[in-house]
C-alpha cells in the first residue's frame, strides 16, 4: 500500500479509503469484519463511515459494526485512521426532534458522543460535516469543535459535499478565531464521468491545504465495466448506472471507455480508481466493497500505472471542464 499526508496535516493515510456504507444494509456483520480484516492486512489504514449509515430504522448500525470490530482487538483501533460524519437526522422515523440534526453546537455535541458509543472508541480521528448547514454560523461550529478537540474526542475536522466558497469561508473564519486548524479534508463526488469538482471545489481544497477524498469513484458502477458485464450475462446495472445507460449518448461514451480499456488490457473499475490517484490534490478515493473480491480489485488499482496514451484517451472520452477560472470566465 502507498501512503500520503492528509492535506496539510502530519497524518499519514493510505491512498485508498475503505468506505463502509454497505456494512449492514448489504453486507452482514461477519462479512463486514472480514473485509475490514483484509483491508487492514493490505495496508489500508483510512476507514470512512457516517452516523446515518445503516439508513432508515437502522441508522447507526454501520458504526456499531465497526465498533464491534474494534472491540475484538485493540490493535484494530490503534492502526486505523477513523473518519465519521455528522449532519443527518438520526431519528429512525425520519421525523427529527428540533436540534437532532445539522450542525448546531448542541447537535454536534450530542452526535459525537453517540458516535463514540457506537464505535466503541474514545476519539474520532477525522470528524466530517456531511453537508453544509446554511443556518448555523461557522463561529458557532468552530466553538463546538474547539471544545471537542480540547476534550480529546476528535483530532481533525473535514467537510463533505461543500462548494468551494464554503471551504474558503469555513477556513477563513477558523483562521480569524485563531488556534483552530480548520478543515483538513473535503469528501466530494469526483470521478471520470463527473468532473465538475475541478471547477471550484478542488482548487479551493488545494489553496487551503485540504486533502480531497472522492466518493463514488465508479459513479454508481457506471465506470466498472457495466456494458461488458451485461453482454456476458452478469449483474445488470442498477440505480444511477442504469438511468445513465438509458441515455444513448452516455451509453456510447461508456462503450468507448470500455473499448479503450479493453485495447490496453486494463479492467475498467481499476482504471477509474487509478485515474483518480493521478489527479492533483487527491488523497485517495473511497472504495465501498460489498465483497472481499471487490476489495481485491480495488487494491490492484494502487499499483496500476496508466500510460500517457491511455490518459489522453480517457480525457478525450471524458473531457474535464478545464482550468479554473478560465473554463467559465472566457
Amino acid at each position: 500500500m502507498k501512503y500520503t499526508q492528509l492535506g496539510r496535516t502530519g497524518l499519514k493515510v493510505s491512498r485508498l479509503v475503505l468506505g463502509t456504507m454497505n456494512f449492514g444494509p448489504q453486507t452482514d456483520e461477519a462479512d463486514s469484519h472480514a473485509i475490514m480484516d483484509a483491508a487492514l492486512d493490505a495496508g489500508i489504514n483510512f476507514f470512512d463511515t457516517a452516523n446515518v449509515y445503516g439508513w432508515g430504522e437502522n441508522k447507526g448500525r454501520t458504526e456499531e459494526i465497526i465498533g464491534n470490530w474494534f472491540a475484538k482487538s485493540p490493535v484494530h483501533r490503534d492502526k486505523v485512521v477513523l473518519a465519521t460524519k455528522v449532519y443527518g437526522n438520526m431519528a429512525a422515523d425520519g421525523d427529527a426532534w428540533p436540534n437532532h440534526d445539522k450542525l448546531s453546537a448542541l447537535n454536534i455535541r450530542r452526535a459525537v458522543d453517540a458516535s463514540l458509543k457506537r464505535l466503541q472508541t474514545d476519539y474520532i480521528d477525522v470528524y466530517q460535516f456531511h453537508h453544509v448547514d446554511r443556518r448555523t454560523p461557522f463561529e458557532e461550529i468552530w466553538q463546538a469543535i474547539d471544545t471537542l478537540v480540547t476534550q480529546g474526542k476528535i483530532l481533525y475536522v473535514g467537510s463533505s459535499n461543500f462548494p468551494g466558497y464554503k471551504i474558503a469561508q469555513a477556513n477563513e473564519i477558523a483562521a480569524r478565531r485563531g488556534g483552530t486548524i480548520g478543515l483538513v479534508s473535503e469528501q466530494c463526488l469526483y470521478n471520470l464521468a463527473e468532473r465538475r469538482a475541478e471547477m471550484e471545489v478542488i482548487p479551493a481544497a488545494q489553496e487551503y491545504g485540504l486533502g480531497v477524498i472522492p466518493w463514488s469513484p465508479l459513479h454508481g458502477g457506471l465506470l466498472g465495466g457495466v456494458i461488458k458485464k451485461e453482454a456476458e450475462g452478469g449483474r445488470r446495472a442498477g440505480g444511477r448506472a442504469a438511468d445513465s445507460l438509458a441515455n444513448t449518448t452516455i451509453r456510447a461514451q461508456i462503450q468507448a471507455y470500455e473499448d479503450l480499456l479493453d485495447k490496453h488490457g486494463v479492467e475498467p473499475g481499476e482504471a477509474a480508481l487509478a485515474w483518480l490517484l493521478t489527479r492533483p490534490g487527491v488523497t485517495g478515493p473511497i472504495v465501498g466493497p460489498r465483497t472481499a473480491e471487490q476489495l481485491e480489485s480495488a487494491l490492484r488499482a494502487v499499483e496500476l500505472e496508466l500510460g500517457e496514451e491511455l490518459l489522453a484517451g480517457l480525457d478525450e472520452i471524458f473531457p474535464g471542464p478545464g482550468p479554473s477560472p478560465e473554463a467559465f470566465a472566457w
